[in-house]
């Protein structure tokens, strides 16, 4: 199903979770979700992946499979009695997502256990969880090359100084527009991934939804336009999966500069758009290099004259 993979690997630490949600689409029920989930899964056609986070003893086997049939070795999720994170909401605007029911369950007590082979990681991804916990993360990997974090407006608010000591221990952030306006207290977003910038992380990766992302460095400036999908069923994970799909390129080319950051962008964006077009992971699970590489010549038509 993939091809040509170096033997460098993506550990990914986030959550882990059953999602139900209404679009105008449909409906899905108790459907695998979680920003690991979706992260490790979009990296996997680029780098094997390791996967660490928390779940219940109600998680199904299935799931377990489908993470190793993609080679995401599972040997950092922990399984513990109770039930996995659930999470229940509905998109009545596909930009906007409404939180009907959030239940932590085993999630609240998560403390993340790197297991030993994984704490040579040189790449590593955090998911959104909160701020002390990706720093209990960063306390237990030896020496990464490459560190980037995702973060929401609940840690911005909430657990501001906590996010700031992050911010200066990794390389890369992911972000939303809304939200470096947030943390930065900067109404243009350029002056924000400025001031991020001096924050730490050498490189932003602002999150644009519909209108694409942008990359933001001292001397870098890049514009990733969307994948035109022509159906968007729910857009649950999307920025997880760009930043899967970003991150697992840059582990497979075991060094980063401005040519492989365009790159990590535009298979980011080509994640998120397979997605968007299905309910869970149900389609991110079933593409191939194929597809992906199709996607991205038509990205690149789109944009070079």
């Amino acid at each position: 199903m993939k091809s040509n993979k170096k033997d460098m690997s993506l550990l990914v630490v986030g959550s882990i979770a059953f999602d139900s949600v209404q679009t105008p689409f449909g409906k899905k029920d108790m459907a695998l979700g979680g920003s690991a989930s979706y992260a490790a899964m979009a990296g996997s056609y680029f780098c094997n992946t390791r996967i660490v986070g928390v779940v219940g003893d109600d998680f199904p086997q299935a799931n377990l499979d489908l993470f190793e049939q993609h080679n995401i070795c599972s040997k950092g999720i922990e399984i513990i009695e109770g039930k996995t994170f659930f999470w229940k909401g509905v998109y009545n605007d596909l930009n906007i997502a409404e939180t009907l029911d959030t239940q932590l369950n085993v999630f609240a007590d998560f403390d993340p256990q790197i297991p030993k082979e994984y704490e040579s990681s040189e790449y590593l991804f955090l998911g959104n969880i909160h701020p002390t916990l990706q720093l209990r993360v960063l306390e237990q990997i030896e020496k990464p090359k490459i560190v980037a974090c995702d973060t929401m407006n609940f840690w911005i608010d909430g657990e501001r100084e906590l996010l700031l000591e992050v911010i200066k221990k990794v390389d890369i952030l992911f972000i939303n527009e809304e939200e470096i306006k947030m943390l930065t207290q900067e109404k243009n977003v350029f002056m924000a991934a400025s001031k991020a910038c001096k924050m730490g992380a050498q490189l932003i990766i602002i999150k644009r939804g519909q209108y694409g992302a942008m990359a933001i460095g001292e001397d870098m400036l890049f514009y990733s336009p969307i994948f035109p999908v022509r159906a968007v069923v729910d857009p649950t994970g999307a920025g997880d999966s760009f930043a899967g799909g970003f991150m697992g390129f840059l582990t497979s080319k075991g060094k980063i500069n401005k040519k492989i950051i365009k790159h990590a962008m535009i298979y980011g964006t080509i994640a998120a758009s397979h997605t968007v077009e299905s309910f869970s992971l149900e389609k991110l699970q079933n593409t191939d290099m194929k597809q992906i590489e199709t996607r991205k010549k038509i990205i690149r038509d789109s944009v070079v004259f």
